[in-house]
């Protein structure tokens, strides 16, 4: 092993680490280098993992934080009024289904937003049928 290795297990990290263009500019090959391991924006499934999780947390965090914001300002019977708009987060990933460069993320997230919905109304109505036939 050479003394210049600096931890990547990639070689072609560690000769972009070496190649410097010596007048103090920073080339690609240079900036990519100084990225950690685990940064891959380029690989096929960040996109898809990024929009899913998004969209997960889109339908876990902002109806709660836009009742308890509503609530806050302006009282609990105004929040009954207004929580219908929460289902325009759906316009969201539809609108990002729209550009080219976007679609893929959009297509995941709205997959995570569905499938959370999915899965979050089937655990409650399994759990209240569940609790139902338990007590007949």
């Amino acid at each position: 092993m050479s003394g210049t290795r600096v931890g990547y297990d990639r070689p072609d990290m560690n000769e972009a680490r070496e190649a410097g263009t010596g007048d103090g500019e920073v080339d690609a090959t240079d900036d990519r280098s100084r990225r950690p391991d685990w940064f891959h924006r380029g690989h096929p499934v960040f996109f898809p993992l990024a929009g899913f999780f998004t969209g997960m947390v889109a339908v876990i965090v902002v109806p709660g934080l836009y009742a308890a914001i509503i609530k806050w300002m302006a009282g609990y019977k105004r929040v009954e009024e207004l929580f219908p708009f929460v289902v325009l987060l759906f316009v969201v990933p539809i609108g990002l289904l729209v550009p080219r460069r976007t679609r893929r993320f959009g297509r995941y997230m709205l997959l995570g937003m569905v499938s959370t919905v999915v899965v979050v109304v089937g655990v409650g109505g399994a759990v209240v049928w569940f609790l139902i036939t338990k007590d007949a």
